[in-house]
């Protein structure tokens, strides 16, 4: 406790010439949304495309200012000298670290006390309430008034958006989720209200994400609503043509469907395998999408034989080699405990892409995989005449691996796990020629990492 005293009279000692800075003045700010109200509800003004901005306008500037000093990174002397001291300060966290929390009237400020920078914030009031949903409706009316009138509309909707996006980050991260996701809906609006801005996708994906995580802690009724509403997010993401990198906005959309198979289980639950399956085929390295598959298929009586997915794989092998297909199909028979097909895929993509790590490396991997099963097999039978002579050709099966973790290890000697396999693995092999060199050789390396 002494420590944080002496950290609060540290931060405290920086808003001493600034005790009497500018707060957030809510009756003034009132005063100007009111007047703009009162524009249109003017019979001689509400015609015009201007009033409806300026409207926006006063909403959007009223929106921001409990949160306009506020960024993450920005000095806590900066923030203070510009709001003024805190009311009231006291430890806490922010995504499980410490934190001193300043308290301020419409904000609680999250500082790092080793660094005294802003690493987040929790908005607990606004002025008004639905600030900026009011001023989307007002920018959609401009614009319907004057199309014109774009490149006025356009700044005052980019201010609004971003603002949004950062309130949803930060609402993120103090753990308020659902508002989170409407923050990131509502920035995605704003970037819709006229041709001009270009969409960022990223909003929409992370209102359906943080909606799709919001369902996941609920349930019954609760958790199908917020599963529908996740779902109705990303596929209008898809309908405008808006994916992440990877591919997961797929897996998300699977658990959206899977969410709702209460209502109707045939119905979900197909959707839920197309989603997967469609994912699958733009998107062959995804393993979340792959796990999901043989989630579905395994869980679920009647949706599907993991053959069906490899049919489909080996299909578009057909039609053309594709190094992610083949990855893709290794998964999919690593989950199968398929491993002579897992290795073979990885040995394709090896081939592909002979300089590639992960394909090197994942073929050694899984032979080991093999070998591991193989031995567990000789040690549960109990017909074994010579256990010593079949553990010999486990041996040689485990010894398939090196020469694909070596080439692996060349291509990244700083993976410490290709190391550390080829390590453990020669000294299992320690009696076969040249394999206790090799095992100090490998120790002597994983030592220096």
């Amino acid at each position: 406790m002494k420590k944080f005293l002496f950290l609060a009279a540290a931060l405290l000692m920086f808003a001493a010439p600034a005790a009497n800075a500018q707060r957030v003045k809510t009756d003034s700010e009132v005063a100007k949304l009111e007047k703009a109200d009162a524009t249109i509800n003017d019979v001689k003004k509400n015609g015009k495309a201007a009033t409806w901005i300026k409207h926006a306008d006063a909403y959007v500037n009223a929106y921001i200012l409990p949160t306009k000093e506020l960024g993450q990174g920005v000095p806590v002397a900066v923030l203070q000298m510009n709001v003024g001291e805190p009311m009231g300060m006291v430890q806490g966290e922010l995504m499980g670290m410490p934190m001193v929390v300043l308290q301020y009237d419409y904000v609680d400020v999250y500082v790092d006390p080793a660094t005294y920078l802003i690493q987040g914030w929790d908005q607990k009031k606004s002025i008004k309430e639905n600030l900026p949903e009011t001023a989307l409706a007002s920018l959609a009316k401009a614009y319907e008034l004057d199309a014109k009138a774009e490149s006025k509309i356009a700044p005052v909707a980019m201010t609004l958006a971003n603002a949004l996006s950062q309130q949803g980050e930060a609402l993120n991260g103090v753990g308020r989720v659902l508002e989170a996701s409407k923050c990131f809906d509502l920035a995605y609006r704003a970037q819709t209200i006229v041709p001009s801005i270009e969409e960022n996708g990223l909003n929409l994906y992370n209102a359906g994400y943080l909606m799709t995580l919001y369902a996941s802690g609920l349930q019954g009724d609760e958790a199908v609503a917020a599963f529908q509403q996740g779902a109705k997010y990303f596929e209008e993401a898809l309908e405008a043509g808006i994916t992440d990198g990877a591919g997961s906005i797929y897996y998300f959309l699977f658990h959206c469907y899977y969410g709702q198979k209460s209502l109707d289980r045939d119905l979900y639950l197909a959707k839920a395998k197309e989603t997967l399956t469609t994912g699958i085929e733009k998107f062959p390295k995804n393993s979340n999408i792959l796990d999901g598959l043989m989630q579905l298929y395994t869980a679920e009586e009647g949706v599907g034989d993991p053959a069906e997915l490899v049919e489909r794989i080996d299909n578009n092998l057909k039609e053309g080699e594709s190094y992610d297909l083949w990855f893709g199909r290794g998964r999919v028979f690593n989950a199968l405990k398929n491993y002579d097909e897992c290795i073979h895929s990885f040995k394709q993509c090896a081939r592909l892409n002979p300089a590639d790590f992960d394909a090197n490396y994942f073929v050694g991997y899984f032979i080991i995989e093999k070998a591991n099963a193989l031995l567990a097999e000789v040690n549960s039978r109990t017909d074994v005449e010579d256990y010593d002579a079949e553990v010999k050709k486990v041996d040689l099966v485990f010894a398939q691996a090196i020469e694909w973790l070596e080439k692996a290890h060349q291509i990244n000697p700083s993976h410490l796990d290709s190391v550390t396999c080829l390590r453990q693995l020669c000294f299992r092999l320690r009696e076969m020629d040249g394999m206790m060199d090799k095992y100090n050789h490998y120790k002597q390396i994983e030592s220096q990492m």
